[in-house]
């Protein structure tokens, strides 16, 4: 998950305990982040991460904006195969727009009540990781 709101990632962090989604999920504060996650580069350089099966993303973040981070892991060969699930406050019909354009596979806006967020991520869970075939290396 790539959101630089501390709060944010922290409550996402209850719900996937609650959930008891058996995933390991990995957090970035923005895009800039998370490519040097998803290439191991910068303080991930020794790290053996693990390209994830799925990637929520933020659009509102420092450095580098979701569509930017959008647009690299669409535009890479082996990344773009990765889902990329967009999880923001943005209503903007412009943002949604534009990250379909580049390639987005779902456009969730956050929930204002924890209740909702966990009904989301259980929705996401089940989806992507009990009825999608994802692609294998």
């Amino acid at each position: 998950m790539a959101d630089d709101d501390p709060d944010d990632r922290l409550l996402l962090k209850k719900v996937l305990e609650e959930i008891e989604l058996p995933n390991v999920i990995s957090f970035v504060e923005d895009g800039a982040e998370l490519m040097d996650y998803l290439f191991q580069r910068g303080r991930f350089l020794k790290d053996k991460a693990i390209k994830p099966n799925l990637i929520l993303l933020d659009l509102n973040m420092p450095r580098m904006n979701g569509h930017e981070a959008l647009r690299l892991i669409k535009s890479d060969p082996v990344l773009r195969r990765i889902p990329v699930i967009v999880l923001t406050t943005s209503k903007a019909a412009a943002d949604v727009n534009k990250t379909y354009d580049l390639g987005v596979n779902s456009y969730i806006l956050k929930p204002d009540h924890f209740e909702e967020l966990v009904r989301i991520a259980n929705e996401i869970g089940r989806y992507w990781f009990s009825i999608v075939e994802l692609p294998k290396d």
